[in-house]
C-alpha cells in the first residue's frame, strides 16, 4: 500500500503533486459571468439533504473501499450520515510513475490537484513535424491537436465544474496522491445525489461509477429481483443477464452500438471496439509507456497569472468569459502566500472566489492549515458552509461542539482521515508533538467563520459587563478573557510555568 506522506493533492480538489499534466478537451461553451449572473448564482442554494441530519456523534475516516488499476488505486469513503448531512463524496487516487488516470467526468463540481478537459474548448496545442506533407505545400504536418495542458505542484487546488472531463500523467518517479470533494448537493448537479463519474476510456470496476446510500439499495434492489427471476424460463434468464451486464459497468462508448460508433468517428468497427474497452482488464488509471504531450513550463504559467492578477486583482472584468479562458488552479501550499502565519504557531491560507473567481460558479472553496507542534487554531464556528477536513500529515487532536453544548467528536485525528465540521458547530484543532497538517473543503464560495476567542473573536468585541454578567466572572477575569490572547488566528502554544 502507498505510504501516504509528502505526496499529497487535493480535488474541491486539493492535490499536492510532483508532475501532474492537465488537458482540456471538448467543445466550446460559454458561461456569462456579469454582475447580474454573478448575483443569481450566489442566492442559488444548495439542494436539501432527502434525510435528517444525524449529527449526534461525528467520525474520523479513512477510505474503505479499494480499486486496484494497472498503475494506481482509487480509494472511497463510504457515504456515512455526516457526508449525507453535508451533501458530498470524497475519494483520493495514487498515480504510480508512468500512471495515466483515464478521462472521465461527474455529475457535480470537484476541488482537486489534476489536469481537466474543458467542454466545447478548441484544440489550441499542436504537435508538428517539419519537413511532411502540409496543406497548401507549407511544408509542415501536423500530427496531434490537443487542448492545453498544464502542470501542476505540490499545494495547488483546482477547481472543475460538473461535466468537465479530465485526465492527469504522472511523469514524475514518485507516486502522486490526491483527495478529491464532489459536491453532490451543488445545484450544478440536477440528478439525485449520488455521487456518478462517467468514463470516456477502460472499463471500470462496478462501483467506481456511482455511489451513496441510494445507490447502494437500488443495486441491493437489483440483486434481489436477480435472484427472484432465477428458474423461471428463459425470459427470466434473459432479465438476469441484462441486470448482470449494466452492474458489470464500463465507458460511455460501451453502451454504444458499434457500427454507430464506427459511423460517427468515421473508423473501422474494430477500433469502435477498442473505444468501448469491453475486455480492458486495466482498470482505470493505465501505464502509459509512450506519454509526449506539448506542455508550457510552469514557470511560463505562474507568470501568466502573476500579471493576471495584478491587472485585474481577482475581479471579474464585466466581460463574458469562458471555461476555456478561466483560471482553474491556484496555490495555497506556499508558505509565503500564507493568508496567516504566527512564526510559533503556523499558517493557514485560503482560496475562495475572490482569488479563483470559477469558485463563483462551484460555490465551493478551500484551507490548508499547518500547526507547529503543539499549537491552536483558534475555536471558532463557520457560519455559512460545511467544512470537510482531510489530515495531510501528522496527528493532534480536534473537538467539535454542537447546538446543545453536547461534544460530538473529540478525539486523535492522524494522517489519511477524514472528517466533516457541520455548519455553525464550534471546532477546535490543537497538534501534537509532530504538527499538524490539514485541507478543509468548504460548501460555499466565501467561507466565512467566526472565533470564539483571540483578537478577532466574538468574545473579544462584547464589553466587558456583557461578560462579567453572562459568565458570572469579576472584571479583571473579563478583561483576562478578553486581551490575554492578543494573536488572531493561530495561538502558539503556552509557556508551561
Amino acid at each position: 500500500m502507498t505510504t501516504f506522506t509528502s505526496f499529497l493533492s487535493l480535488t474541491l480538489c486539493l492535490v499536492f503533486l510532483s508532475h501532474v499534466c492537465f488537458a482540456q478537451l471538448e467543445q466550446q461553451q460559454r458561461l456569462s459571468w456579469l454582475g447580474q449572473d454573478q448575483q443569481q448564482q450566489q442566492q442559488r442554494p444548495r439542494l436539501r439533504a432527502r434525510t435528517e441530519c444525524n449529527i449526534d456523534r461525528l467520525t474520523a475516516q479513512e477510505p474503505n473501499r479499494r480499486f486496484e488499476s494497472e498503475a494506481g488505486v482509487t480509494e472511497f469513503w463510504e457515504r456515512n450520515d455526516e457526508l449525507e448531512c453535508a451533501g458530498v463524496e470524497a475519494f483520493r487516487k495514487t498515480i504510480h510513475p508512468g500512471g495515466l488516470s483515464l478521462p472521465y467526468y461527474t455529475n457535480a463540481p470537484q476541488l482537486i490537484y489534476i489536469g481537466t478537459v474543458i467542454p466545447g474548448c478548441a484544440e489550441t496545442y499542436e504537435t508538428e513535424l517539419q519537413g511532411g506533407r502540409g496543406q497548401e505545400g507549407s511544408g509542415r504536418r501536423f500530427l496531434d491537436r490537443h487542448q492545453k495542458v498544464r502542470r501542476f505542484q505540490q499545494g495547488d487546488i483546482l477547481a472543475l465544474p460538473a461535466g468537465v472531463a479530465h485526465w492527469s500523467y504522472n511523469d514524475g518517479e514518485e507516486p502522486i496522491v490526491s483527495v478529491s470533494l464532489v459536491d453532490t448537493s451543488n445545484h450544478a448537479n440536477q440528478l439525485d445525489e449520488n455521487f456518478r463519474k462517467f468514463f470516456l476510456a477502460g472499463n471500470p470496476q462496478r462501483g467506481q461509477q456511482s455511489y451513496g446510500k441510494t445507490e447502494q439499495q437500488r443495486q441491493h434492489g437489483q440483486q434481489g429481483r436477480q435472484e427472484g427471476q432465477q428458474g423461471q424460463g428463459h425470459r427470466g434468464q434473459q432479465g438476469s443477464r441484462g441486470q448482470g451486464q449494466q452492474q458489470q459497468s464500463g465507458n460511455i462508448f460501451s453502451g454504444f452500438d458499434e457500427e454507430t460508433l464506427a459511423d460517427a468517428f468515421n473508423v473501422d468497427v474494430e477500433t469502435a471496439r477498442n473505444l468501448q474497452g469491453q475486455n480492458d482488464e486495466r482498470g482505470t488509471i493505465v501505464r502509459a509507456e509512450k506519454f509526449q504531450v506539448i506542455k508550457p513550463q510552469r514557470e511560463q504559467e505562474e507568470e501568466a497569472a502573476a500579471e493576471e492578477e495584478e491587472e485585474g486583482r481577482g475581479r471579474y472584468n464585466g466581460l463574458e468569459e469562458t471555461f476555456c479562458t478561466m483560471r482553474l488552479v491556484h496555490n495555497i501550499g506556499n508558505p509565503s502566500r500564507a493568508d496567516v502565519f504566527n512564526p510559533r504557531g503556523g499558517r493557514i491560507s485560503h482560496v475562495n472566489s475572490q482569488k479563483l473567481p470559477i469558485l463563483n460558479f462551484l460555490q465551493l472553496s478551500a484551507e490548508r492549515g499547518v500547526l507547529y507542534k503543539n499549537a491552536i487554531k483558534a475555536p471558532l464556528w463557520n457560519t455559512n458552509a460545511h467544512n470537510v477536513i482531510y489530515i495531510i500529515r501528522g496527528s493532534g487532536r480536534i473537538q467539535v461542539v454542537g447546538n446543545r453544548g453536547k461534544s460530538v467528536f473529540d478525539d486523535q485525528v492522524r494522517e489519511g482521515q477524514l472528517i466533516v465540521v457541520p455548519q455553525n458547530f464550534a471546532v477546535v484543532k490543537k497538534a501534537g508533538n509532530e504538527g499538524l497538517d490539514w485541507v478543509g473543503f468548504r460548501t460555499n464560495d466565501n467561507a466565512l467563520s467566526s472565533q470564539l476567542a483571540g483578537r478577532l473573536s466574538a468574545i473579544r468585541a462584547l464589553p466587558e459587563e456583557v461578560l462579567m454578567n453572562s459568565y458570572d466572572i469579576s472584571r479583571e477575569e473579563a478583561r483576562n478573557l478578553k486581551f490575554n490572547r492578543e494573536e488572531t488566528t493561530v495561538f502558539s502554544p503556552r509557556s508551561k510555568n
